[in-house]
């Protein structure tokens, strides 16, 4: 369910979605009463889409999309939010979407969930809300779209509108999970968001509405209240049906009308709430001081938000506006990559919260303590922009870059994953926007940008950074010297700072086109029954490629070799698992990152870099037009990769901040500690401190790096909307035409095992340094490995599911101990014996035992008896549909063909995998609960507050 940050972050993304139009394409036809943003636009909407109104004014969407087939995704939006609740009522719009789960008047409270779990869906995963400033969204992932589970769906869906019961028993019981949850997100995060909305919009109604409420109200409002938002804004007036995936539109529209025409609101409508007005203000400083977050700055300009409808001319000038921005980001994240930089990131943009107020504002995360480097940088960067513009040469790079993903977009719209158009159609209705095709966007932009000059865009950037401010905002976990005073005085000496015109940047050319005589095939063979072709070149490179035809226009590439962690010593800490945050960053021997990204500007492509048990690997992704090139990108990075000294650098710098901001939460604390302790501590599983960081230079990382991807076989995995032959090609010329490779490295003694903890009498503990209330804690018990036979590994994903279901009905819904404990399952296919199922929960710190408590008495009940057919289909049946559906996604095959090349084996344990599911019984649900989830071999973990006296341990 969306925290408040998000819904920032999605405020002010959904700005910078391009979709332009132009005046030449004609209108849409509608009816003069359609609500539909297009019914009052000159863009029109995607014809592919059924647009709608019942009687009762309740608004649907109906797209047909087969991709993937069988797949459905549905949304019921509410058009009312946080924003709609009465000085009494805070937090009640969050919780009443809970409500909503919790029985009907049709549906018992405890059958909801499982009429869907039984077709396949899985809570969380598939079924979900959340609710922001000014909407509430329900969803719906149904894997298979039959029409039973459809007719369920939508049963379910309208119930939850016009049926929540409500029950005091059940909203008693809800409360506590309520409080869990706002547990859980009290972060430095939220409270940073506080900060900023406190100064953003002061005496505006959004500024104390965090949907998470108030725990007061939480904890004692009667259920009057609920009833009274629940029928003031839960209206058919108010809602909007979408609907996308692989079923006939006539009969999901039919299907729409019977299950919500007859919706009719009960009792008074509800009012729209007056949001207020951006108050004039002039320059003004706050700081922040929170022990554990990420040190930032912010300068905003504050104005009221443009309400005018969306319309060719409204998109052509955003477009300009994010094309001047655009230039602003590209030279802050060059400054970021420079040497010694004032800040470790920083961006600009525009964006608008819940028709509250829109933004303006340069932001930048910083070291600690150089809170005015990082001011004066954004400051006078932004000011440059401002007094000097864009280049004629800067803006045709971004004007090319926006237009390459456009065309993509438009090349790969057949493919369109239904949950995304989904989710995109029910952000139309938010935003208030036209939903149109790419092609649409791609005509339009390019009618917005002919002839299109800097000079225009400069005469436009000063409007940009207009409002009310700047206002700074300075975020920082230790006091600032001086406080806002000081802020102050630096931002003022700042800005009267002159700044220079930015320098010009040198033509370059790619250098890395020519890696030898492309070399020769000397073995290819077919695997029917995975689809893929297994080629092996002279100089030993295997490739092994799967043409599919899952997304038009991708193509993904994964390229193996070294052995990964069995080349580290296992007792001491090494900063090799941390090459992946510099190593692509570093750019190439002859090129750095953004010169590279400069001349390749207008192609698509990636670099990924990531070191695993027993690989390094290379990714990339790119389109069939861009092939050789994404290849010869990868085979440069593994020739001749940078490492160079500012992004090691600039690692350095923040990583102990970045240890410091994990450690502030429960689960952060176990990310940074956890691994190792489930591992026996080896330092493999461990990151460094930050003194061990240090301790390293630049070129004995690079040492490191090039003695682990030096020598042994390259092997290649390749998927997507390519041909075997086109494969072949692009990799002959790159990869095939290197010089054989020197031998693999051999493991280093003890390296290639790995251990899971023997049981202590007291559970282990770990501190964070957050609020004294917050905890978390974990029972976890070691397993099998994947190594060979993944049979039994798999029947282990099956009982995890079980045990996820009776976990969440018991800690969750029954006791409230966690909001959303967790439980995972983890078999290594790299070292021997080595798995581990775990379930986990962040609670009060006084309900760690009772936590325990709970969880043994679950794990004892599946070993004492096997669960009935009813509830181990409810478990196995969204694991299989979750398998099927992700084995119609290129990202599936290329994880999964990456040892076909080497080991034959994995075919067969490929083509099984759903079969073996199918076949777990109850009894094998049993019998490896008896085997793994005993109380002996147990280790419990616990993550408590530094700043708490020492509680009694738990029992």
């Amino acid at each position: 369910m969306r925290s408040p940050r998000r819904l920032l972050l999605l405020a002010a993304a959904s700005v910078a979605v391009l979709t332009a139009a132009s005046p030449a394409l004609a209108q849409a036809q509608v009816q003069p009463s359609d609500p539909w943003a297009h019914a009052t636009s000159d863009i029109p909407a995607d014809s592919d889409v059924r647009f709608g109104v019942l009687p009762n004014g309740m608004q649907y969407a109906i797209m047909r999309n087969a991709t993937p087939p069988n797949q459905a995704s549905f949304r019921l939006r509410i058009d009312a939010g946080s924003l709609m609740e009465n000085e009494n009522q805070l937090g009640l719009a969050h919780f009443m979407e809970h409500m909503a789960f919790n029985g009907t008047t049709n549906i018992p409270e405890n059958e909801l969930l499982r009429i869907l779990e039984r077709r396949g869906l899985a809570f969380g995963a598939d079924t979900n809300a959340s609710t922001g400033f000014d909407e509430t969204v329900y969803m719906l992932e149904i894997p298979n779209a039959d029409e039973g589970t459809v007719d369920d769906a939508l049963r379910i869906l309208r119930e939850q509108m016009s049926e929540a019961l409500m029950d005091p028993e059940a909203v008693e019981a809800e409360r506590n999970v309520i409080v869990g949850e706002e547990r859980l997100r009290n972060t430095p995060g939220l409270r940073s968001i506080k900060a900023q909305l406190g100064l953003y919009a002061p005496g505006q109604r959004i500024s104390d509405r965090l949907p998470i409420g108030d725990l007061e109200i939480i904890r004692t409002a009667p259920r009057q209240r609920f009833v009274e938002f629940y029928e003031a804004y839960y209206r058919p007036e108010r809602a909007t049906f979408v609907a996308v995936g692989d079923f006939d539109v006539d009969e999901m529209e039919a299907k729409i009308r019977a299950a919500f025409e007859s919706w009719q609101g009960d009792g008074q409508a509800g009012p729209e709430p007056d949001l207020g007005t951006v108050a004039p203000r002039g320059p003004e400083t706050r700081i922040l001081v929170e022990p554990g977050v990420q040190s930032s700055i912010d300068l905003a300009f504050i104005r009221n938000p443009d309400r005018d409808p969306d319309s060719v001319a409204e998109r052509r000038d955003n477009l300009f506006r994010r094309l001047g921005v655009a230039v602003l980001n590209r030279r802050l994240g060059e400054i970021a990559r420079a040497d010694n930089p004032p800040f470790t990131s920083a961006s600009g943009g525009e964006f608008e919260l819940a028709d509250s107020f829109a933004a303006a504002s340069v932001s930048a995360q910083y070291n600690v303590g150089e809170w005015q480097r990082a001011l004066e940088a954004i400051e006078q960067e932004q000011r440059r922009l401002v007094q000097y513009g864009v280049s004629d040469v800067e803006l045709q790079r971004e004007i090319t870059a926006v237009r390459t993903a456009l065309e993509n977009a438009v090349a790969g719209a057949a493919t369109r994953r239904t949950p995304q158009l989904a989710g995109a159609l029910a952000a139309s209705v938010n935003g208030k926007s036209v939903f149109n095709t790419p092609q649409t966007s791609l005509d339009l932009f390019n009618a917005s940008v002919e002839g299109l000059t800097a000079a225009t865009i400069n005469e436009i950037l000063p409007q940009v950074f207009q409002g009310e401010g700047p206002l700074a905002l300075v975020v920082s976990p230790v006091p600032i010297e001086g406080g806002e005073a000081a802020v102050t005085a630096a931002l003022e000496a700042s800005r009267a700072e002159p700044v220079a015109a930015p320098a010009a940047q040198a033509d370059l050319d790619w250098p890395y086109d020519a890696f030898g005589a492309p070399g020769a095939v000397t073995d290819r063979r077919e695997v029917a029954e995975l689809g893929a072709t297994v080629v092996t070149f002279a100089n030993g490179v295997t490739l092994t490629v799967k043409p599919t035809d899952f997304r038009d226009e991708q193509i993904l590439v994964r390229v193996n070799t070294g052995i990964g962690d069995l080349g580290l010593p296992n007792d001491q800490p090494s900063v090799a698992g941390l090459g992946a945050n510099v190593f692509t960053a570093g750019g190439l021997g002859k090129l750095s990152a953004d010169e590279m990204s400069r001349v390749l500007n207008g192609r698509v492509y990636s670099a990924g870099f990531s070191a695993g048990d027993d690989r390094y690997t290379l990714s990339g992704a790119t389109r069939p037009a861009d092939l050789t090139l994404q290849m010869q990108v990868l085979a440069a990075y593994l020739t001749d990769p940078g490492v160079r000294p500012a992004p090691f650098q600039l690692l350095k710098s923040a990583y102990g901040q970045q240890l410091v901001q994990a450690r502030a939460t429960p689960g952060g604390a176990f990310a940074v500690d956890g691994g190792a302790i489930l591992s026996s501590g080896d330092a493999r599983d461990a990151l460094p401190s930050a003194e061990a960081l240090e301790s390293w230079t630049n070129d004995q990382l690079k040492a490191e790096l090039a003695r682990g991807l030096a020598g042994g076989p390259i092997n290649i995995t390749m998927v997507g909307d390519v041909t075997v032959d086109d494969a072949i090609a692009s990799v002959a010329s790159t990869f095939g035409a290197l010089p054989p490779r020197g031998p693999e490295a051999q493991p280093l003694p003890g390296s290639d095992q790995k251990r899971f903890p023997a049981p202590t009498a007291e559970p282990i503990e770990l501190t964070h340094t957050g609020p004294a209330e917050q905890a978390l804690a974990i029972v976890a018990w070691p397993t099998t490995d994947a190594v060979d036979d993944r049979t039994e590994a798999r029947q282990l994903s099956i009982l995890s599911q079980v045990l996820r279901l009776r976990v969440l009905e018991e800690i969750r819904e029954k006791q409230a101990l966690a909001y959303s404990p967790g439980v995972g399952a983890q078999s290594s296919d790299v070292f021997p014996d080595y798995g581990f199922m775990l379930v986990q929960g962040e609670t009060a710190r006084s309900s760690i035992p009772a936590f325990y408590a709970a969880v043994e008495q679950i794990a004892a009940s599946l070993r004492n008896a096997p669960p009935e057919e009813d509830e181990l289909n409810r478990a196995k049946l969204p694991a299989i549909e979750r398998l099927r559906l992700s084995q119609a996604t290129n990202e599936y095959w290329l994880a999964q063909l990456a040892d076909v090349a080497e080991d034959p084996s994995e075919v067969a344990q490929t083509v099984n995998h759903i079969a073996v599911l199918e076949a777990v019984t109850p009894a094998d649900v049993q019998r490896l609960a008896q085997k793994y989830l005993t109380d002996a071999a147990a280790v419990r973990v616990q993550v408590v507050s530094a700043n708490e006296e020492a509680a009694p341990a738990a029992e």
